[in-house]
């Protein structure tokens, strides 16, 4: 999406983002923004992501996957390296 599209600002301040735009990004409703004045009067926006969540994300689809130990299964395996040294 390359096209250029308007939006405007309400008398509160805030500027609607496009549905199209949104799905597009995965901007849903509460996801946070930083927002950088650069030269020109450019404004640059980043969605702000919380790392333990895409960690969390990981974890699940590889559990599902079924490429995962219990810590059970890990503790025995560290037990018997442990007394193979």
């Amino acid at each position: 999406m390359n096209e250029v599209i308007t939006s405007k600002v309400d008398n509160k301040g805030r500027l609607c983002l496009p549905l199209e735009i949104r799905e597009s990004l995965c901007i849903n409703s509460g996801d946070i923004f930083f927002i950088k004045r650069e030269k020109n009067n450019i404004l640059k926006l980043a969605k702000a992501e919380n790392p333990f969540e895409l960690l969390a994300q990981h974890a699940i689809e590889e559990s599902r996957k079924g490429n995962t130990v219990t810590l059970e299964d890990y503790e025995k395996k560290r037990r018997v390296a442990k007394r193979k040294k």
